[in-house]
């Protein structure tokens, strides 16, 4: 009996590409440099303690420090070689500029990709959106998604984000932030996203820029990047949806917007409870070229604005033309993120204690949401401690002053403030009876996260407590996490 032909596996575009990440010519050509001889390398790094085997190291120069001076410790690490702008004994590319040099790498390796781009932003959730894209695209394309790690969203993050995108991706998710208009442009412009996603708007950054119209407007910068005909994705219940979608089709081939809304295109229609936790989604995609569709899925991560973000996340599968079925499984597995949800059982008083660990970032929008999330976990008693919220400039008191009433609804019962700007809630909190809050709650005002610790110590935590811990990262209560849990 003759055998069954075999069929040949297809061929792909990128089967012709390099398997290495980069090698010393394409390096030297990318960046303007002179290459010091023939080497490969596998990864990007632009700080020594990070650096593994085979790493290419950047030596920037900063404000406070040279990189140049790290090189030996990078290179006991396992560099394969350094940029640099002085010749040294070790491989090496020599440019005049390695600031410089860095944008270009990552200019390159955008200019080489093949695979499709996705650029997310926002004033809250970019974090989360983008690490759910990649979880869904990745486990579609069998590891061949790339995105932007922790929070390298900004002049130096991007760039070396792209620089470590392998020439083989098939899709490429990164983050873009800003503190200032016309941040996001440039970031945009280096990305040259085919999918712009916004999150939401919110008062974060709201010293520099003065306004909430004027952060949605720097937001939309994102748009300015697309690629031809790329797509705009837009929250349809945000107030500045209008301004939004205004900015949006001045570059976008299609605007898709995703909430609740009636006029939604990716609609939530239901979310109720499921059984394991997290929330059972039902929503409908709109589509007049391939028709309308009906998904359900489940999101492990807590929290309505997990139910918001998800709509954003299938809107920009979609989009790229990604799985849908593998984006439900991704959403349904993925877990909270250390300093962005993380959820923690610590050693308490007769047994364990919850710690939400919310430490990387907050303002007013991703406090609110939080604190909601919190009032809806089962608990003995609930304990936040909350750290300042940075950058509101004039509108800080009220804004702190207004977490009162989040923090009542939430059903807390001990209060840790952290933080001069945190003296707003205080005094709110501290108003003779309470009246307003219907009841007065326990509360303690820090100055550090060391301080925190001890408050928290003396109140005691006890078996069935849930503590949450959210505040900006420049607050520091990622220390006081680190000690809650041992690490």
């Amino acid at each position: 009996m003759a055998s069954s032909p075999i069929i040949p596996w297809p061929v792909e575009p990128e089967d012709a590409l390099p398997l290495a990440l980069w090698d010393a010519a394409a390096i030297a050509a990318a960046v303007g440099g002179v290459a010091s001889g023939d080497f490969q390398v596998s990864g990007v790094e632009i700080d020594s303690r990070d650096v593994i085997a085979g790493d290419l190291f950047f030596a920037l120069k900063g404000e406070a420090t040279d990189g140049h001076r790290f090189l030996d410790g990078a290179f006991a690490r396992g560099a394969a070689a350094a940029v640099v702008d002085r010749p040294i004994d070790r491989p090496h590319v020599l440019v005049k500029d390695t600031s410089r040099a860095l944008e270009l790498l990552g200019k390159a390796s955008r200019d080489r990709a093949l695979g499709k781009i996705i650029g997310v932003t926002g004033s809250v959730g970019k974090t989360g959106v983008k690490e759910a894209l990649f979880a869904a695209l990745d486990r579609s394309s069998r590891g061949l998604a790339h995105r932007s790690v922790k929070s390298y969203n900004n002049h130096v993050g991007v760039p070396l984000s792209l620089s470590r995108m392998p020439a083989r991706s098939k899709f490429g998710i990164f983050e873009m932030g800003m503190n200032h208009a016309g941040e996001i442009a440039a970031l945009t412009a280096q990305v040259r996203p085919h999918v712009a996603v916004i999150t939401t708007i919110a008062p974060a950054h709201i010293e520099n820029l003065g306004s909430e119209e004027a952060i949605a407007e720097a937001k939309a910068e994102i748009f300015g990047g697309l690629e031809p005909g790329g797509v705009a994705i837009i929250p349809a219940d945000s107030p500045h949806f209008a301004r939004l979608k205004e900015a949006a089709q001045r570059h976008a081939g299609a605007v898709v917007s995703f909430g609740r809304a009636a006029h939604a295109d990716v609609r939530l229609l239901d979310a109720v409870t499921a059984p394991g936790g997290g929330s059972l989604v039902t929503a409908e995609m709109r589509d007049p070229v391939r028709g309308d569709r009906r998904l359900c899925y489940t999101i492990d991560a807590l929290g309505e604005h997990w139910v918001t973000n998800s709509l954003a996340v299938m809107a920009a599968v979609r989009a790229v033309g990604g799985d849908l079925g593998a984006a439900g499984l991704a959403l349904a597995e993925m877990e909270g993120l250390a300093g962005r949800g993380a959820r923690v059982e610590i050693p308490a008083k007769g047994g364990k204690a919850l710690l939400i660990d919310e430490s990387y970032n907050a303002n007013p929008a991703s406090m609110r949401a939080t604190l909601a999330q919190l009032g809806q976990t089962r608990a003995a008693r609930r304990i936040v401690v909350l750290g300042a919220m940075k950058e509101l400039g004039d509108f800080a008191p009220g804004l702190h002053a207004a977490l009162a009433e989040p923090i009542a609804a939430a059903g807390v019962d001990y209060a840790v403030l952290v933080g001069d700007e945190m003296q707003a809630l205080a005094d709110e909190l501290g108003k003779s009876g309470a009246a307003t809050l219907g009841k007065a709650i326990p509360f303690a005002h820090c100055r550090t996260p060391a301080e925190a610790q001890a408050a928290l110590a003396e109140f005691g935590v006890e078996n069935g407590d849930a503590i949450l811990v959210k505040g900006s990262n420049s607050v520091g209560l990622g220390s006081l996490v680190a000690v809650l849990t041992g690490k």
